[in-house]
């Protein structure tokens, strides 16, 4: 609802294993339930996008989309997961809460219109290749269809090779299109292809950028967390250590308190999260 608080969005990059999926959803549970504060949790059945041809991608459609409905009936916890082509989206909007669009795939129109026409809420993240203004064709796509159930998600713009950097002014802008804006800390310090065969990332930076997002004035915060990020099956160089994720989740609620609280503060932009229609 409009002025309601910081959400988050958070989850491994993969689901590695049943398992594991409902180990890390149970952590953020507990402190879903110690904080009092909205998360979804996130997690790719189907990495389609990975840098080599050797990377884990997951455990596929069928299981992948058991075990986040496995998720979402254990914890009562709202979920999210990804889709990369038209094909995927009848069985995916069935089974979570949230659909996304990755940021590669943010000008597929086709791609768009098919989650929009689920009714169900769409997380579109803006491609490291986009201007942010250039979001208004993406946002005036999906709500062509009647869905007005759209967020949009910075993840960093491409500098050079391997290199991704966070313009805030981008922040603004995608909020004046008057829809809710989320802030990925992780994936914006990924250094796309930096190991050669994998990404790499500069987790340090992750904290500081989310303090500054969320003091610009966001709707929630996208992070991917791992028991063990050195290990991780995907993107570990850029998720953080879930044993810190409470600690900072804690400081950026604070931080957006007093942001929505002084004069002048912007108010926060309705985010329905589940459901159809």
């Amino acid at each position: 609802m409009p002025g309601g608080p910081l959400f988050f969005i958070a989850g491994p990059c993969v689901i590695e294993s049943r398992d594991h999926c409902l180990k890390i959803a149970e952590r953020l549970a507990g402190i879903r339930d110690r904080l009092r504060m909205p998360v979804l949790f996130k997690a790719s059945y189907d990495k389609a996008n990975r840098t080599s041809i050797h990377s884990f991608r997951g455990p596929g459609e069928q299981e992948g989309l058991r075990i986040l409905q496995e998720v979402r009936q254990q914890f009562n916890m709202a979920v999210l997961t990804d889709v990369h082509e038209t094909g995927q989206v009848p069985a995916a909007a069935q089974a979570v809460d949230v659909l996304q669009v990755p940021a590669f795939l943010s000008r597929q129109t086709d791609l768009i219109l098919a989650c929009a026409r689920t009714g169900r809420t769409v997380n579109i993240k803006k491609g490291q290749f986009m201007a942010p203004w250039d979001m208004r064709n993406v946002v005036d796509k999906f709500m062509s269809t009647g869905n007005s159930r759209v967020m949009l998600t910075e993840r960093g713009t491409c500098f050079g090779y391997g290199q991704l950097v966070v313009d805030f002014r981008g922040l603004v802008v995608m909020r004046q299109l008057g829809v809710p804006v989320i802030f990925d800390a992780g994936h914006s310090v990924q250094m796309p292809g930096g190991a050669g065969t994998a990404s790499s990332g500069n987790p340090e930076f992750i904290e500081p950028l989310a303090r500054a997002a969320v003091a610009v004035g966001i709707a929630g915060l996208f992070l991917e967390v791992h028991e063990d990020p050195a290990r991780a099956a995907s993107d570990g160089p850029n998720a953080l250590q879930i044993d810190l994720f409470e600690p900072l989740a804690r400081r950026l609620m604070e931080l957006d308190a007093v942001h929505h609280s002084r004069p002048g503060g912007v108010a926060r932009i309705s985010t329905p999260i589940a459901g159809n229609g």
